[in-house]
């Protein structure tokens, strides 16, 4: 005896379909095709109006599928030459799924994200027994899928990772770290499918374990966004999410390909949320279009709560008058210390060079574009137009610098020396340096005032009491006054910011 529970599958099945004009909706035609079939000696399935305008299905076995269209041919010959059927068709290589489930639509909005769209649905009501046609390469991500929502099963999550230095890499390790914890506590299955840089790529069906990294230093694959995709596709995985962890201008590119072929997206990437406004506003309508989701917590924090709290705020109807702090850890870090040390700029830059704070050409960091980015991302979280270029930005790299190689900009690091202590020593006194991005002006009109410099600050004051690489986020509302909201802590780091990325993708799992 069947259990009523149990998920039903019947393999190696073909759809008949009817393509025609009014004719079809006339009573007597569903029982000229059952007879006509039946007559055959072709078992039919079921017969079902399809969801297009004048079309019908007919289920049967993938062996008869060819029988039954030049059967329903024969019979409705006189149709078909008077132009009532335009076309008698089959599909094959088709499965039928069948469940009881009292919550179908969260079932078929959940294949939805998953780019399945069953090709024939019936549904008993007061069983509430649904019956589900989809190709046969569906068949198992759409039955994981459905034995998910039903008996609770573990959610399995398929992460493709691009990029692992310290970041991306930091973070394969602490998903495996995590990953029996969170399948026990969540009943979330994080498995990582694929690792890859600019260069090659390394996939794995089961998931990587420990020796993630023997296994891409031997791969052979050549890195591409197709190879991924036709992974995933050969392999039926489910739940996808692509994790961009590096700081590729090129492979934002590709982020509207993994949208369309049914991925989230997670990234610690800022180049996106900073293109020009037409192509942001274009990706947002792309992921709506989709029904998936783009997270990006890291891009302004690293794993601070800042672009969450901005986010409710502003949807909540609050008005940001203006944010301001100090946005980059890098720069909080030079400045913290060389505000209070005695040391020179460049003992202090080279430092934080050392330690892994600033990137491996400093001039990145100290060019205030790193700063500028997550100011503008802020302001387009307020729906604000503006571009880059809208950026007052204030380079603290001389000009006579700008262009020679890294490592003679390294060999001539102390010919900022002077400059620096300059600046410090002319400041009021109990006064220190920080480097601050400020977005301010009419909020409420299309573009805010960007403006990104070195200001020098009561040492007393919020931004003044920084320590170490901390990151400050001053926010004001209407609401607040003149005591804004502040958000403090850690702003730099692979750890941190792995870990911000790590909470985008477990978010993301509990919503999928």
């Amino acid at each position: 005896m069947t259990d009523k529970n149990a998920i039903n599958i019947y393999r190696n099945k073909a759809l008949v379909n009817f393509e025609g004009k009014d004719f079809l909706g006339q009573i007597g035609v569903d029982s000229r095709i059952f007879n006509a079939l039946n007559g055959g000696g072709i078992s039919v399935g079921v017969i079902s109006q399809q969801a297009i305008e004048n079309g019908i299905s007919v289920l049967v076995d993938e062996d008869d599928a060819q029988d039954a269209v030049d059967v329903l041919k024969k019979e409705f010959e006189k149709e078909k030459a008077e132009g009532h059927v335009s076309n008698i068709y089959s599909i094959e290589n088709l499965s039928v799924i069948g469940f009881v489930s009292d919550n179908y639509n969260k079932i078929l909005s959940e294949l939805q994200r998953n780019k399945i769209f069953p090709l024939l649905l019936s549904q008993i009501a007061s069983a509430g027994r649904v019956n589900i046609v989809v190709t046969g390469n569906q068949t198992e991500i759409t039955k994981n899928i459905i034995e998910t929502e039903i008996y609770g099963k573990p959610k399995t999550v398929h992460l493709a990772l691009i990029g692992h230095g310290n970041v991306g890499g930091t973070l394969v390790e602490q998903i495996l770290d995590s990953a029996y914890d969170i399948l026990n506590r969540k009943r979330v299955d994080l498995k990582i499918v694929a690792i890859a840089n600019s260069r090659k790529v390394a996939f794995n069906k089961a998931g990587f374990g420990s020796d993630w990294r023997q296994k891409i230093k031997y791969s052979q694959t050549e890195s591409s966004v197709q190879s991924l995709v036709d992974f995933v596709n050969e392999h039926h995985l489910e739940n996808l999410v692509m994790v961009d962890n590096t700081a590729s201008k090129d492979f934002v590119k590709s982020y509207p390909v993994f949208v369309e072929n049914g991925f989230d997206v997670v990234g610690s990437n800022k180049i996106y949320n900073t293109l020009p406004i037409s192509e942001y506003r274009n990706f947002r309508k792309l992921l709506e279009k989709n029904k998936k989701k783009y997270l990006y917590e890291t891009n302004v924090g690293a794993g601070l709560p800042l672009i969450d709290t901005i986010k409710l705020l502003h949807l909540s109807g609050e008005n940001i008058t203006r944010i301001k702090g100090v946005f980059s850890g890098t720069l909080s870090y030079v400045f913290n210390n060389f505000s209070l040390r005695n040391d020179k700029f460049s003992t202090i830059i080279n430092e934080a060079l050392e330690k892994g704070f600033t990137e491996p050409d400093p001039r990145e960091d100290l060019s205030g574009n790193d700063v500028a980015r997550k100011l503008l991302i802020l302001a387009r979280e307020l729906d604000l137009i503006n571009e880059f270029d809208d950026i007052n930005i204030q380079n603290l790299v001389p000009e006579t610098l700008l262009s020679v190689s890294k490592e003679e900009f390294l060999s001539r690091l102390e010919e900022l020396n002077d400059e620096y202590q300059s600046i410090k020593e002319n400041q009021q006194p109990d006064h220190v340096l920080r480097y601050v991005g400020d977005l301010h002006g009419d909020l409420q009109k299309e573009k805010g005032e960007l403006d990104v410099k070195l200001i020098s600050v009561p040492a007393n004051s919020a931004l003044g009491q920084l320590k170490g690489s901390d990151s400050i986020f001053e926010i004001y509302t209407e609401s607040y006054g003149e005591n804004p909201i502040v958000i403090m802590g850690a702003g730099a780091g692979a750890k941190v910011t792995a870990r911000g990325v790590f909470g985008d993708i477990l978010r993301l799992s509990e919503t999928k």
